[in-house]
């Protein structure tokens, strides 16, 4: 196996890898080269000592049947010992800490492809199956530099100078090794080719399993108040069992190795004690002589049971590296952005929001697309709020979608600033405008970690004054930590208003030139509700809102309401104006919107 990495490759895009090209191990090991050629160097020269000592010990037998001085042979025998010995220690260091580098290359390369992958592409995929890639998958790869592509390199070395010294020695004891070792470790290279595919099956299983955990954690809550505990749990080892039943397969193919290698070691030594020992009493060879081709013999098959071992390692790894490729694979999310002649995005003007008969449906994986928008079309003037309305499913949290180009428009056109969306980069449109999930999520971390998210370079009086905006000062007054409070995984320790102030403070403090709220109030009380309005009152009249609403307070206030039924706006207009004009409206504000 000269060079696994160019057997073995996983066809990738040119932006995948930062330009790298194919995600290969090759292309994986290239920023590595020099750590590794000195590996391989060392390699060399301890195969080297290491060939040399039979030779020296032959010698040394010699010399004492012939009474002949010994310590010049022996200081060179003990040299060997110990340069072998030193060498194969500072290799395997070098190794290890290039093994450790080629992991956080991988790690790093898949967590910067994964946080930019298009939110169609992460809709699709299970978190668990993916962080499973980044942490079990890349761990796999360090085997394969550490006791894999150099301990086959430096096998053969050890092998072929072996090879070369037994027929120097006896060219007849020569041909009994060859039969015997190349029967035995033939049937060990065809199990090799095999351990890949069932490799690759294993991690998969292991992906799937982890997606299963994943999934029961976070809604422990949830599976608790249900009493489905006994089922997730059920579940889960459902996914294990299949984990362990795939894992056994893999154990038998790698159990069979061993044996496989064992016999054939074990009957290379005996042919050759045998008829060495036939050929000695015969005067076909000397003693010394035998010693040394059984010294060699063992160096023979020692590397060669060490390179059964890497290649196993190395077809491990591979299968990982298919389902690292599978991520790395896929464009980035910035990929076509900013088509060719493109104007750059506008920089302090008002900015206004204008869908043209949009048309969108978000795609399904086993079965056609579900339709939400059907043509919706209207205007938020810039410096205004307008609030979006409408039944459930009539497309209003989709409409910020688009316009934070999280998906594109099927047909028509998204304009901000007068401009389609997708003719600008999607950095510079996304950093004047701000949004508000309507989950809200709070990241894992401290209330300082979650304000300066989207504003890196604010100061902590401008958290304090973005919190105090919505009403927040009481997290960072009521322990010692202040602005170091710990929020939780996916902020627990906040309730669910608090959840959503925060975010909402955090919006604010990037001043956005639009600020799209999706159910802003949903969890907030009358009180908090009012500093919240004051607080996106206050960010000054050249920001346009554009918010999702589900309360008639939030509606009332806005400059203007457009109405969403099934895909498309059916009315525009103030809340009088509408009330009168709309029969679903005047539906939605009776009785549908939450006072």
């Amino acid at each position: 196996m000269s060079d696994p990495a160019a057997v073995d490759s996983v066809p990738v895009p040119a932006r995948t890898a930062d330009r790298a090209g194919p995600v290969s191990l090759r292309s994986l090991l290239r920023p590595h080269r020099r750590a590794l050629a000195a590996a391989g160097a060392l390699a060399l020269v301890g195969a080297a000592a290491t060939l040399a000592q039979p030779l020296l010990v032959r010698r040394v037998i010699t010399a004492i049947e012939r009474d002949q001085p010994l310590a010049g042979t022996v200081v060179l025998l003990v040299t060997a010992l110990v340069a072998a010995a030193v060498l194969s220690g500072v290799q395997n260091y070098v190794l290890q800490r290039t093994g450790e580098a080629v992991v956080l290359d991988t790690r790093t390369l898949l967590v910067r492809r994964l946080l930019r992958l298009p939110v169609a592409e992460l809709d699709r995929r299970r978190t668990g199956d993916l962080i499973s890639r980044v942490g079990a998958d890349t761990t796999l790869l360090r085997a394969v530099v550490t006791s894999g592509l150099v301990d086959v390199a430096s096998g053969v070395v050890i092998a072929g100078g072996a090879l070369v010294a037994m027929a120097v020695v006896d060219g007849v004891l020569l041909g009994v090794t060859v039969v015997a070792v190349g029967v035995g470790f033939s049937g060990a290279l065809v199990i090799t080719r095999r351990v890949r595919a069932a490799s690759l099956a294993a991690q998969t299983a292991v992906g799937t399993m982890t997606a299963g955990v994943e999934r029961a954690l976070s809604g422990v809550r949830t599976i608790r108040a249900a009493r489905a505990e006994d089922r997730e749990s059920a579940a889960v080892t459902g996914h294990a069992l299949d984990a362990f039943r795939v894992g056994i397969r893999l154990a038998r193919l790698q159990a069979v190795l061993g044996p496989l290698a064992s016999v054939s070691v074990q009957g290379a030594f005996l042919a050759v004690l045998g008829v060495g020992g036939a050929r000695v009493a015969a005067g076909a060879m000397t003693v010394a002589d035998l010693i040394a081709f059984v010294l060699l013999l063992f160096l023979l098959v020692r590397p060669l049971a060490f390179g059964i071992a890497a290649l196993t390692a190395v077809q491990t790894g591979l299968g990982a590296l298919t389902r690292i490729g599978e991520v790395l694979a896929l464009p980035e999310e910035a990929a076509g952005d900013r088509a060719a002649g493109s104007v750059p995005f506008p920089v302090g003007e008002p900015l206004d929001v204008v869908l043209h008969d949009v048309h969108f449906a978000y795609p399904t994986d086993d079965g056609p697309p579900v339709p939400v928008l059907r043509g919706a079309g209207f205007t938020a003037p810039a410096g205004c709020r307008t609030a979006l309305v409408g039944p459930s499913g009539a497309g209003k949290s989709t409409v910020l979608a688009l316009i934070e180009r999280f998906y594109d428009v099927d047909a028509g056109r998204v304009c901000v600033g007068g401009r389609d969306v997708r003719s600008l980069d999607r950095g510079q449109l996304r950093g004047r405008m701000s949004y508000v999930e309507q989950d809200a999520p709070a990241l894992a971390g401290t209330l300082r970690d979650n304000l300066r998210l989207g504003a890196p370079e604010a100061t902590d009086a401008d958290l304090l004054a973005a919190l105090s905006s919505v009403n927040l000062t009481e997290l960072v007054t009521r322990g010692p930590a202040g602005l170091d409070t710990q929020v939780g995984d996916d902020g627990i320790l906040l309730s669910g208003g608090q959840r959503q102030r925060l975010a909402i403070a955090r919006a604010l403090l990037s001043r956005p030139a639009l600020l799209l709220l999706d159910e802003p109030t949903a969890s907030l009380d009358a009180r908090n509700e009012q500093a919240l309005a004051q607080a996106v009152a206050a960010i000054g009249p050249g920001t346009t809102v554009l918010v999702v609403a589900h309360r008639l307070s939030t509606v009332v206030d806005a400059d203007r309401i457009v109405v969403l039924d099934q895909g498309v706006a059916v009315a525009v207009g103030t809340h009088d104006e509408l009330v009168a004009g709309s029969p679903l409206y005047r539906d939605l504000a009776t009785r549908q919107l939450l006072v």
